[in-house]
């Protein structure tokens, strides 16, 4: 099968960019789970291990006691002294700016000027004095304030004018922290000079406090610096264990100096250092961004396949997560870990170039788990490769018998290349060795053929199993099309011819494209004899329907076929080539006719087939297969040069019409489609040969007597004496 998705879905043309971004963000989210997966796979703990494993919060069901004396240091209680240290370091402030102060000075002038020129404006009511004055930015001064400032006298209003500035400077003249302003702000009354009124004392200091701000400012990186050296300066904390000290009493919950302990005696697998967790992380990442390139590059249009991005994704992690249970720690499992399955199932499903990629990414991962072992990579990587390449594409159940006999041997033969030069392999290793690859070759073809039958009704994969099934002509809706429609079937035939032969000539999917074609017209099962080809007495029922009416019922084949995919449970892939294969068309004769029979406008939407539009290199094929041999059989024409003339006219029509743009199709592909529709239509559609009438003198020869039995003669046509059929 190609790398295009065997589900149904399309893209319209008019969403371009936004599925370009969606594409995006899928490649993304399949790089990440992908290198998610694996990291889990190379980081998880090793099963079975035996020893304790309880975690923070768990409560313990027996007393946990030290094995050993020890004297460990205790990562948490050095944390928390350099914490407490930390913590009593003072924060380091800058000295005070008297550049702040001055300008909070400055501002504070600007403001009372305009303060002073609101007061003088005679033409605005209090009420807007009240608000340009609130207006000010940064001036948070109660309304009642300013109404009581607007309202003051000239002298009183100049005392405090005169005021405010000194005030501010008296104040900032200190060192004021973020955190000291609001103190600050409480004491200003005191600052203001007692000559002044209650009244005009109050209004200086709500316009002061409100223009102090602070003149110091942390200094992160001293005080950043200074907690360093206070974590610096306390020394690592150890903490010890007698043999047979309780480390966690039964019913206790554990706790992380508990499981620190714990950790330190060897009661719990060892954690993994912070460089193994780099490693890991690393190396996940540089495998699934070489995966995400690779297919970038090579199978740009794999990103807008709804669900093969995910089923690959799901291969790799499960059987990278198998591999974690199968091959550490273990001395026969390695050999007989199925990786040959999933590769298999890779290339059978989605692409041959995939699975080879997967191979290749799967086994340097066991290599990874095996601390670079030549052997065990060589030994999943040979296996692999050689049960994708016998399977194929899988057509045949008996395919996945051999392509677990070539697993088989694959294997075999690489442990022989291995193990043979060191010459020391006895019998009874050599019996355990040859018993795993053997079993590797089974479980592979078994889990390969079990996932290749799941994956159509789990993820909606068209497999070429279904492909077969689909394509026997016993196959109900093939009979009822046969049947109902035996026009349509003939023209579903040829159609089918043409659709495998282009496939083939431009690298697509050549069987997935014929047993589309199969189906693209089961619609005209419900109203055969409203399709020309099906008008075998010539008589034409849309003579005596409205050109709309007769659209409509042309039109709705689309539709009903779907319906009946549906009811026959067809695959999601194969309903594209019913739902696609019009696209947005035109049914121009009746659109012509009801042009024709109308002076008022005509609506072309009424005449247009609902689409969407081919999405697949297949179904744009089988679109042009359906037009260019319904546009043949229409024309009769006389020879080669016309049929290729109309094949072309038909393509480059279709192709001006935009409905190949989201079809992947390239100008030389519809090149190789033109020439292959032509040679197949040469022999289809080439001209006849007219005999003349027989000669009256042959005509009355035709027959003679032939004795059957003594005394008597039968009458039978001659031998050779019958004209041929014209071809």
């Amino acid at each position: 099968m190609t790398v295009k998705e065997r589900t149904g879905g399309s893209v319209p043309m008019h969403f371009e960019k936004r599925a370009s971004a969606l594409d995006k963000v899928r490649a993304f989210l399949f790089g990440l789970f992908i290198a998610a997966g694996l990291c889990a796979a190379l980081i998880a703990p090793f099963p079975f291990s035996g020893q304790v494993g309880l975690r923070v919060g768990d409560v313990s069901a027996q007393d946990i006691r030290a094995p050993r004396r020890a004297n460990y240091m205790s990562s948490i209680l050095t944390d928390q002294e350099r914490k407490r240290a930390e913590a009593a370091v003072r924060e380091v402030y800058d000295p005070p700016q008297a550049r702040v102060a001055r300008e909070q000075v400055s501002r504070a002038r600007d403001i009372l000027n305009y303060i002073d020129s609101v007061r003088q404006d005679a033409y605005a009511t209090l009420a807007e004095r009240i608000e340009a004055v609130s207006a000010v930015p940064d001036l948070n001064v109660p309304a009642l304030i300013i109404s009581r400032t607007l309202s003051l006298s000239d002298v009183a209003w100049q005392r405090i004018a005169q005021e405010v500035p000194l005030v501010i400077d008296r104040a900032m003249r200190e060192e004021i922290r973020e955190i000291q302003l609001a103190a600050v702000r409480r004491v200003v009354p005191a600052l203001v000079s007692l000559e002044l009124s209650e009244e005009e004392a109050e209004i200086v200091g709500a316009f002061a406090s409100a223009l102090i701000k602070p003149n110091t400012f942390l200094n992160v990186e001293k005080t950043n610096a200074e907690h360093q050296a206070a974590r610096e300066r306390v020394e690592p904390v150890f903490s010890s264990y007698e043999q047979g000290e309780i480390i966690v009493r039964a019913g206790e919950v554990i706790t992380p100096l508990g499981l620190e302990a714990m950790e330190a005696l060897g009661l719990r697998p060892r954690p993994w250092s912070r460089n193994l967790w780099a490693g890991a992380i690393l190396f996940s990442v540089i495998i699934s961004s070489l995966y995400c390139s690779f297919i970038q590059r090579f199978a740009p249009d794999f990103w807008s396949r709804r669900v093969l991005p995910w089923l690959l994704a799901f291969l790799l992690v499960s059987f990278a997560l198998l591999g974690r249970l199968m091959i550490p720690t273990h001395t026969i499992l390695p050999f007989i870990f199925p990786l040959a399955a999933m590769t298999m199932l890779i290339g059978a499903l989605i692409d041959l170039r995939f699975a080879v990629l997967s191979a290749l990414i799967l086994s340097l991962v066991t290599g990874y788990m095996t601390d670079g072992s030549l052997e065990i990579m060589a030994y999943s990587l040979v296996g692999s490769l050689a049960g994708t390449l016998a399977l194929g594409r899988g057509e045949r159940p008996n395919s996945f018998v051999w392509a677990g006999i070539v697993v088989a041997l694959a294997d075999l033969a690489l442990l022989a290349a291995f193990r043979l030069p060191a010459g020391n392999l006895d019998v009874t290793g050599a019996l355990q060795l040859t018993s795993a690859a053997v079993i590797n070759g089974g479980i592979s073809a078994s889990i390969a053929i079990i996932g290749f039958l799941v994956a159509g009704s789990v993820f909606g994969v068209t497999t070429s199993l279904q492909l077969m099934e689909l394509s026997r002509p016993t196959h109900p809706l093939l009979r009822q099309l046969l049947l109902a429609a035996p026009g349509t079937y003939h023209h579903t035939l040829l159609v089918s011819n043409l659709a495998e032969r282009a496939a083939e000539a431009i690298g697509a999917d050549a069987y997935l494209a014929r047993v589309g074609a199969y189906y693209h017209d089961i619609g005209k099962i419900g109203q055969p004899y409203f399709f020309s080809e099906n008008q075998i007495d010539g008589d034409n029922p849309h003579d005596g329907l409205a050109p709309q009416t007769s659209a409509r019922i042309i039109i709705d084949h689309v539709k009903q076929g779907l319906a009946l995919a549906r009811k026959y449970r067809l695959p999601p892939r194969i309903q594209d080539f019913i739902i696609e294969h019009q696209g947005n068309t035109l049914v121009s004769y009746f659109y012509r006719k009801a042009c024709d029979t109308t002076t008022d406008p005509v609506d072309d939407k009424e005449f247009r087939y609902p689409g969407p539009r081919p999405t697949s290199k297949e179904t744009a094929i089988v679109m042009l297969s359906d037009s260019c041999e319904a546009m043949v059989r229409s024309c009769r024409p006389s020879s080669a040069e016309e049929i290729d003339h109309l094949v072309g006219k038909m393509i480059a029509e279709r192709l001006a019409q935009g409905e190949l743009d989201a079809s992947d199709l390239t100008l030389r592909d519809l090149d190789y489609i033109r020439q292959a529709f032509v040679a197949v239509l040469q022999g289809v559609h080439h001209p006849r040969i007219q005999y003349p009438e027989p000669a009256p003198a042959l005509e009355q020869s035709r027959f003679k007597a032939i004795p059957s039995s003594p005394g008597k003669t039968s009458a039978l046509p001659a031998a050779g004496s019958l004209p041929h059929e014209s071809p």
